[in-house]
């Protein structure tokens, strides 16, 4: 089972031709990607990515996997973007923190919880991993100095070679000077991978791989995803129909997608999601404006706005079929509570009943939806997960007329903060 796009909740707010009205755009953008002759193709290397990635690279990975497994009590990742949620999306999806724990920092600038994470983590075995291509970035650059120093004091400097790596820029960069001056292990980013598409890259592979994820299984899905969307055929492109289903809600006046899953771990999935489509589609006062929310959780707090706020969001719901374990809800012989009648009843039941009621009432309520479903929760379809996004949303930018591949509006805070820093 691939990825399955349900859109029967999209019936009465997309036309019955309308797929088949807007199929030369999205030719036109399928072919502009292919050619690589759109805005932004510089940029446009995690198309052919997965097919690209050498077997040889993998198996180098898993061999330093189990050099760190053997000697680390826990994984310090420090990045920021692209370079932070691909790998917490991808650990919190397989509910996992690995065979060492991943610890964060460099994701924002809390003195508070950077102390907190130092003083837990102060006595342990550590590998630190920094992301960043320029190595200049404020949050993950002033975390690696302060993070190194606690490293510096607990290793010499043959050791520290071992437990600091680098992923950078292959030659220029601040980071890629301090890893060469020090001699620390470096891996590299590709300069036509931007950071919100480079989990596949040793970006994502390289800690994934050491904190014990199946690199190969994740690859393996993305692979598959790869092949399976290679055409321009929208009754079998399952990422070119809901990239197309996206851009004509959009058209309708639905200005808000909500991601939302039943499942709790899909939360930093979710917050991955909003980085690659926000940063992708935000551009000349244009693009859908990306939230998330997790249910039933937040049917509870934010169910009455879906219900019955402004009309102009529409929802993608993320599903899984087959859950890891079963949990099964028992009988009570006072039944105080009035919940016998699902007693002996598997809980994911329970949660996909909620589910199905709930797409119903929004739609109901104004709130057209469709559903993506996944078979498990795990590598190999989350691999075909991280491309099947990356594709629609490429495709969702040409369709809008913006280069889905810069992100120049992230500049404009740096230059205000640098200026109130002081820096020249």
């Amino acid at each position: 089972m691939g990825i399955i796009l349900n859109t029967d909740h999209l019936k009465g707010a997309v036309e019955d031709n309308a797929l088949q009205n807007i199929l030369p755009a999205i030719k036109k953008a399928h072919d502009a990607l292919a050619a690589k002759s759109g805005a932004g193709s510089e940029f446009i290397g995690w198309l052919d990515l997965p097919e690209r990635i050498p077997d040889a690279f993998l198996q180098e990975l898993s061999g330093l996997a189990k050099e760190v497994q053997s000697n680390s009590d826990a994984i310090i990742s420090i990045g920021i973007g692209g370079s932070y949620l691909g790998i917490r999306a991808a650990l919190e999806f397989l509910r996992t923190r690995g065979k060492v724990p991943v610890y964060y920092a460099g994701h924002h600038m809390s003195a508070d919880h950077l102390h907190d994470l130092l003083e837990e983590l102060k006595d342990k075995r550590l590998t630190v991993v920094v992301i960043s291509k320029s190595g200049t970035t404020t949050e993950p650059a002033l975390a690696f100095r302060i993070v190194k120093k606690l490293m510096e004091s607990k290793y010499k400097a043959a050791e520290l070679k071992q437990r600091i790596i680098c992923v950078t820029d292959e030659k220029k960069g601040a980071l890629r000077q301090v890893a060469d001056k020090a001699g620390y292990r470096t891996f590299v980013i590709p300069d036509d991978v931007g950071g919100r598409f480079s989990v596949l890259t040793p970006v994502g592979l390289m800690p994934l791989a050491i904190a014990g994820v199946d690199i190969k299984s994740l690859v393996e899905g993305a692979r598959k995803a790869q092949k399976e969307y290679a055409v321009a055929d929208l009754k079998t492109n399952t990422a070119y129909r809901y990239a197309a289903f996206r851009y004509l809600l959009h058209t309708k006046g639905k200005s808000i997608e909500v991601f939302s899953s039943f499942y709790p771990s899909m939360l930093y999935l979710a917050e991955w999601w909003k980085q690659l489509f926000g940063e992708s589609e935000g551009k000349n006062h244009k693009g859908l404006f990306p939230a998330s929310m997790i249910f039933s959780t937040d049917l509870h707090s934010m169910g009455q706005w879906m219900q019955d706020g402004v009309r102009n969001v529409f929802e993608t719901f993320l599903m899984v079929d087959r859950p890891q374990h079963k949990v099964s809800i028992p009988s009570e012989k006072d039944d105080l509570d009035k919940f016998n009648f699902v007693a002996g009843k598997d809980l994911d039941f329970v949660n996909k009943q909620a589910y199905h009621a709930t797409a119903s009432a929004h739609l109901e309520g104004g709130v057209p939806n469709m559903t993506i479903t996944v078979a498990q929760a795990d590598e190999l379809h989350l691999g075909q997960l991280f491309y099947f996004f990356e594709k629609a949303v490429a495709i969702s930018g040409y369709l809008l007329g913006v280069n889905p591949f810069d992100q120049p509006g992230v500049e404009a805070y740096k230059k205000k903060m640098f200026g109130l820093l002081g820096r020249k």
